[in-house]
């Protein structure tokens, strides 16, 4: 394999065996594909100042820069914009191994070869690739050869990476496309390692959903970051895409001001699901809890029951649904069924086979902490939230809410995320 920085500097020969100048850059076009073909050199110290030479005019790369033509009719080439300059646009830059899932720096850059065409095939990120860069690779290759072992290359193909720099032309769609596959929780820990100015061009071209399923898996101070530099339209939108729980926590840590802003921009239903949670202390049961849950009418059968699940808005948004909650009309807590109780059961059987008077169940003024101990104790994925005065279901605790602050974070972030959380 051929690397850039063998090539930095050397000397440019042309057809006859004469110096014409040294390599000082080259540039590479179609990063969308697999292997960008290179497309031109860039020459500095020529008799006619800096100049770009065109890549048919490359006979070689290595061991020698030599050109197939006379240094008087090197073939000129002229920039259009699109294209990307490697040492000046991609050496040392940070960026993305997508496959990896990890924010890496570019150490050197690996060229290949393929007929008479020549191609950037991946980025080193390794030590090998710095110690290269000094001109010490040898010295460490012969070493490792005295111990019989071989040094390690750590070069990602470039299909797996993308670009976050936020003045960098490799900020195109083909990048943004890679990002978005990788897990929320993947995008949110390389959020954490960027700055504030870098981290919101990572975050360009990210639908609100992607966005918001992001934001819910980073830290708080990334959270405020990356809203405060949205319009506010847009900030309210993301906030409505995440998980009540999430957005009112999100919204408590706001100045007050600001958070009536992009409370007023919510729809109304989401608005009186967030000013609802914001009525109680956030490390109560009633400031953890989600009010997306899936519940049924108690006149129902299964059958009726599985078509409302199926059709209802409310319970389409409940991510979680792991419980099926029994309700009556004026939304009093009647029965809990599992999903598998329900999928299992005969058509005909009417709900009222699984009320019971004896569910577990919390009030929203319940400390956290006595929550995660019933969910503990019981065995619970979730737990129901209760009106102590009118008796009214208001949302349920999920188990890794409930456990938030008995597990250190970095436990809770281990935990399963459920059906899409």
């Amino acid at each position: 394999m051929i690397y850039l920085s063998k090539l930095l500097n050397q000397k440019v020969w042309d057809v006859f065996g004469r110096v014409i100048g040294r390599l000082d850059d080259i540039l590479v076009n179609n990063t969308e594909q697999t292997m960008p073909p290179i497309i031109a050199i860039q020459v500095k110290n020529t008799p006619r100042g800096e100049q770009l030479i065109d890549a048919s005019s490359i006979a070689t790369l290595w061991p020698s820069i030599t050109l197939n033509r006379r240094s008087e009719e090197p073939l000129i080439y002229h920039p259009g914009g699109h294209e990307l300059y490697l040492k000046q646009r991609v050496l040392d830059q940070q960026i993305v191994d997508t496959e990896g899932k990890r924010l890496v720096r570019v150490n050197d850059l690996q060229l290949a070869r393929k007929e008479q065409n020549f191609y950037l095939t991946g980025v080193d990120v390794g030590g090998l690739g710095l110690v290269r860069r000094l001109g010490l690779d040898n010295l460490v290759k012969g070493t490792a050869k005295l111990f019989n072992k071989k040094p390690k290359s750590n070069v990602i193909p470039w299909e797996d990476v993308a670009s976050i720099e936020h003045d960098d032309p490799l900020r195109l769609k083909v990048s943004r496309d890679r990002l978005v596959q990788m897990e929320p929780a993947d995008i949110a820990a390389i959020l954490d390692d960027l700055d504030h100015h870098t981290s919101k061009a990572f975050l360009e071209g990210f639908t609100d959903e992607q966005l918001a399923d992001t934001l819910e898996e980073s830290s708080a101070e990334i959270q405020q970051v990356v809203l405060s530099h949205l319009e506010p339209e847009r900030a309210a939108d993301i906030l409505e895409e995440m998980q009540p729980d999430e957005a009112a926590d999100i919204l408590a840590d706001m100045e007050t001001v600001r958070s009536e802003e992009l409370l007023n921009l919510m729809e109304d239903d989401d608005e009186e699901d967030m000013r609802t949670l914001l009525r109680y202390q956030e490390d109560s049961s009633g400031g953890i809890m989600t009010t997306e849950f899936a519940w049924v009418p108690e006149n129902f059968t299964v059958g009726e029951a599985l078509d409302h699940l199926r059709t209802n808005e409310e319970a389409l948004e409940d991510e979680f649904m792991f419980y099926v909650y029994i309700l009556d009309e004026k939304k009093h807590l009647k029965g809990v069924l599992t999903l598998r109780d329900l999928v299992t059961s005969q058509l005909d059987t009417p709900l009222s086979k699984w009320f019971d008077e004896h569910i577990v169940t919390v009030s929203p003024y319940e400390s956290q902490d006595e929550t995660a101990y019933l969910v503990a104790k019981y065995n619970l994925m979730a737990v129901p939230v209760i009106d102590p005065e009118n008796h009214e279901m208001l949302g349920v605790v999920t188990v890794d809410d409930a456990l938030d602050t008995v597990l250190p974070t970095a436990w809770k972030k281990k935990l399963p995320r459920f059906a899409g959380r």
